[in-house]
């Protein structure tokens, strides 16, 4: 399930505002016709790649672009991640160099249009940088294990940041482990309120690492990237 352009895809240097991000560009496969960019983001800690984001490299079969995003912390070798101010504006930056025309010509084209997502922090920079007008359009975003409060701190709550696209109108899908401690999927049905029409929700087996069903999870973005316009 997880296709070897996604683990073996060379990096290449973005310079950011807050360092030297990387990103690694998987082209859509074959002969298909080019649909669209889906740039992902990792997460705050773990594995440098975790599954359920390299599984969506696979979406290259259906002719789209997946882009992989290094944040630059992690690319400097810390183990703490920086500040979400920071995290999105390294986000935007690269954004803005990867839309560039030159950068395309020299690297990859990237087609539109763009759809944005990460695991846990990364689907948080996502939901945030989706609706703040620099960069590119965005067309949808894709969260994968969206952290919604601090583990036992439900209090914590950062539904404000999941409703910033879904009040937008952009597609949102969050694809949520059932026994995620950081909450499962009916903890953020709720609390999206009113806004639960516009949220596509999957739950899937596992924790904070939903990739016991890596099948479901490809399957879940295939959809919402196939009912773009």
């Amino acid at each position: 399930m997880i296709p070897d352009e996604a683990r073996d895809a060379p990096r290449t240097d973005v310079t950011t505002g807050e360092g030297t991000a990387q990103v690694r560009v998987i082209p859509a496969a074959g002969a298909t016709a080019p649909r669209g960019t889906l740039l992902l983001g990792h997460g705050a800690g773990g594995s440098r790649d975790a599954a359920d984001v390299l599984a969506l490299g696979g979406l290259v079969e259906e002719g789209w672009t997946v882009v992989l995003v290094d944040q630059p912390w992690r690319v400097a070798g810390r183990r703490v991640a920086s500040r979400p101010a920071s995290l999105d504006l390294a986000w935007q930056d690269v954004m803005v160099a990867l839309a560039d025309p030159g950068w395309q010509e020299t690297y990859a084209p990237l087609p539109r249009p763009w759809v944005v997502g990460g695991r846990s922090a990364g689907a948080r920079v996502a939901c945030r940088t989706s609706v703040a007008g620099a960069g590119p359009a965005v067309a949808a975003v894709v969260c994968l294990a969206f952290p919604l409060h601090p583990p036992g701190k439900p209090e914590r709550s950062r539904a404000e940041e999941l409703l910033l696209p879904l009040a937008a109108g952009l597609p949102t899908l969050v694809v949520q482990g059932t026994r995620d401690p950081f909450g499962g999927p009916e903890e953020i049905a709720a609390a999206v309120g009113s806004e639960r029409e516009r949220l596509t929700l999957v739950p899937v087996p596992g924790a904070h690492s939903p990739s016991r069903d890596l099948a479901t999870v490809r399957a879940a973005v295939s959809d919402l990237l196939s009912a773009l316009p």
